[in-house]
């Protein structure tokens, strides 16, 4: 197993929850760049789960373990990290800011309870974190917001909470205020509800302190703000009533009705943290212990027998056994490593396990289900993989060696083997079309592509039967760089190449075609000879073939034998090596020889009339053309429609967005496929990273003289 070095070891014995009651899974979310992965290693490091901090910077973090990650400096896939804080478990989520491993986030919100949002006091916010807190607050989830970077000479936590407060909506309100020394750094926090202070002079844990009568003053406001709002989510109806009566209520009472504000996700409270300094470390801990809930409050996803007839189950070791597979990486000394979310019932090493796989065949996860033996359970710390002895609901942990689990897969018990819903996965928008260096390469690349994609359902592999080239569809342009560089660390040797796109082929007029083919060697001839009428169909009629043979011309054994030869050139293209469709090809004449005429010559004649008719008359070519979606905030809306012109798009029109509380926009058009090879990294770029889109294929269409010209000259 892979072990960390010793200036980072982890320190003492993996941590095991005895109950779903001590268990609190917390997703970081936020932009890149804002700190949860320093975070992560400050609270490691804060609780002795590991010796020290590692850095970012220095690729020496526990949850950006992966090589990529390191090179980029920035998460580039899910990792789970556990600690224990009074007795609680709390497994860290560390989730990609960055919005190409958006499938990766996804994965850390299914396994988790709660999300913690990282937002940095220097940078502001980015237009992906409010969407993001608008999908955790479509389903409920418990949120509360870290202001990161507390150290740094810009940083305004006052406007970032007033920030926070205008994206994220009502509810938000900070339970600390930063207390600044002489020099103008922050050194301590007031608590707004005990009034007491948090001393970090000498970093963590704090020293705290009675207030001075200036502290008391100076948060007075910021005190009675969150006071109400503690209040107002009260299900005491008689609290507000009394507290502006004047009375004293009691801090017991405030943090009870706080906590249960929190999990039940109508209060999100703000914490300023510092990872460098050690400010907020232990008052931020207390909120994902005390304040977000166990997985007991939380609504397992839907259950199926494998038949489809829904099963009622609750968060109970003792269940039937439900459990998901919310991530699979390939460890290079341990081989499959699978995450896995246990919803009911209690996971155990050596025990025969059904293993199902049901709803992503788009994205290339065929339905499977197989019995397994999991020899061995672990807790996951990055890559460091520790023997646990089980894993009750609500728990996470670690399988390997499983030979059929992959991401979004299910586990039950073999003798009731039951079905999770998936979890919603992005579509891959951009392709990326790759060829093995060699022909010794392709098998290597072939084994560890089926790899990648068994572990990343945002990928998708399709190998074209009309361009002849494999293309991986992935989210962006950083995902790509991800992908290819784990190929090559895999030792695949391989390259790039522009991805090709299928158009059609058809006849502009009617024409007439002879094909005769002749030929004498070796004492065995070949003959045959037919002549044919090519007439243009309706677009979407296909082909048709019609024998208009009189007098025996041309054999009726035979006649077959010409529609094969022409079908065959169909699909081999006539200009562009394109399939040609939509023509009705008329059999009218012919020749055959009472010897040497044969299935293959007649076969070959057909082919050799219908490129004889092709050369006496314009040929058109049909490029495919998408239906596409896209949802941007209105102020991209005049960018989107400007930039869609040129890609030769007809706009169908556009209308608000019904759902969630952002104005945005739909607009829906049709755009030729050639125009969205690399829409989805372009449309980010134009709207700031807010704008997604979605793609179906409509029909095919005539191509512009213009561009049918080039493409000719690309095929030669």
């Amino acid at each position: 197993m892979a072990q960390k070095s010793p200036e980072r070891g982890v320190t003492g014995a993996a941590p095991v929850a005895e109950r779903p009651d001590v268990v609190r899974s917390v997703v970081l979310v936020g932009h890149s760049g804002a700190g949860k992965t320093t975070l992560v290693e400050a609270l490691l490091a804060a609780t002795g789960t590991i010796a020290r901090a590692g850095s970012v910077t220095e690729g020496t973090t526990v949850t950006d373990n992966d090589p990529s990650a390191v090179k980029q400096q920035r998460s580039v896939s899910l990792s789970c990290a556990p600690l224990t804080y009074q007795d609680v478990k709390i497994n860290l989520l560390d989730t990609p800011g960055y919005a190409d491993f958006v499938g990766e986030l996804r994965a850390g919100l299914r396994a988790a309870d709660a999300a913690l949002f990282v937002v940095s006091a220097v940078d502001g916010m980015d237009a992906a974190t409010v969407a993001l807190w608008e999908e955790c607050a479509a389903v409920g989830m418990p949120r509360a917001v870290a202001v990161a970077r507390m150290d740094h000479h810009r940083a305004d936590f006052d406007e970032m909470v007033a920030l926070c407060q205008r994206v994220f909506g009502d509810g938000l309100l900070p339970l600390y205020l930063p207390m600044h020394g002489d020099d103008d750094s922050v050194v301590g926090l007031l608590s707004l509800i005990t009034q007491r202070v948090f001393d970090y002079t000498n970093g963590h844990p704090a020293v705290v302190k009675e207030p001075d009568p200036q502290h008391v003053a100076a948060i007075e406001e910021a005190r009675a703000e969150l006071i109400e709002g503690i209040i107002a989510e009260s299900e005491d109806e008689t609290l507000m009533d009394r507290y502006l009566a004047g009375e004293e209520i009691p801090v017991e009472t405030l943090v009870d009705d706080l906590e249960t504000a929190v999990a039940r996700g109508t209060f999100y409270p703000v914490v300023p943290v510092c990872a460098p300094t050690g400010l907020g470390l232990d008052v931020l801990l207390e909120v994902l212990t005390s304040a977000f809930p166990s997985p007991l409050e939380h609504d397992l996803p839907p259950v199926t027998t494998l038949d489809g007839d829904p099963r009622e189950l609750t968060c109970d070791p003792d269940g039937p056994l439900v459990a998901e597979v919310v991530k699979t990486t390939i460890d290079p000394y341990v081989g499959r490593v699978s995450l896995v979310r246990v919803f009911s019932g209690t996971l155990r090493p050596d025990t025969a396990l059904h293993i199902s796989g049901h709803g992503l065949a788009e994205r290339g996860h065929p339905d499977h289900d197989a019995d397994e033996r999991v020899a061995h359970l672990f807790s996951p710390l990055g890559s460091t993989l520790r023997e646990v002895p089980y894993c009750v609901a609500g728990d996470l942990c670690a399988i390997t060696k499983s030979t059929t689990a992959e991401t979004g897969d299910t586990i039950s018990a073999k003798d009731n083997p039951l079905l999770v819903a998936p979890w919603e996965m992005p579509e891959p928008l951009l392709p990326i079309a790759i060829v093995a260096r060699s022909r010794a390469d392709e098998d290597n690349l072939a084994k560890n592509l089926a790899r990648l994609v068994a572990g990343d359902p945002t990928l998708r592999l399709e190998r074209s039967a009309e361009t002849h080239q494999l293309v991986l569809w992935c989210m962006g342009e950083a995902h790509a760089d991800v992908v290819l560089d784990r190929l090559r660390t895999g030792g695949v040797e391989l390259e790039t190449e522009p991805v090709r796109v299928a158009f059609r082929e058809t006849f502009a007029a009617p024409a007439k075609g002879h094909g005769r083919h002749v030929k004498q060697s070796g004492g065995h001839g070949q003959y045959a000879v037919c002549d044919i009428e090519v007439e243009p169909l309706p677009q979407g009629s296909g082909f048709e073939f019609v024998d208009k043979v009189v007098g025996g011309a041309v054999p009726k054994s035979y006649i077959p034998s010409v529609e094969k030869g022409i079908r065959h050139q169909l699909a081999k293209g006539l200009v562009t090596g394109n399939e040609v469709v939509d023509l009705r090809v008329t059999l009218v004449d012919g020749k055959a020889h009472s010897v040497d005429s044969s299935d293959a010559a007649f076969q070959t004649a057909g082919s050799l009339a219908l490129k004889d008719a092709a050369d006496k008359t314009q040929i058109s070519l049909l490029e495919p053309v998408d239906e596409i979606r896209i949802v941007v905030p209105d102020a991209f809306v005049g960018a989107v429609l400007s930039d869609l012109s040129p890609r030769r798009a007809r706009v169908l029109g556009s209308e608000p967005e019904l759902t969630g509380a952002a104005e945005r926009t739909v607009v829906r058009a049709e755009v030729p496929a050639t125009e969205l090879l690399r829409y989805a990294v372009e449309l980010r770029a134009m709207t700031s990273g807010t704008g997604t889109f979605q793609r179906t294929f409509a029909r095919y269409d005539p191509m512009p003289a213009n561009v049918a010209e080039q493409v000719r000259k690309e095929h030669g």
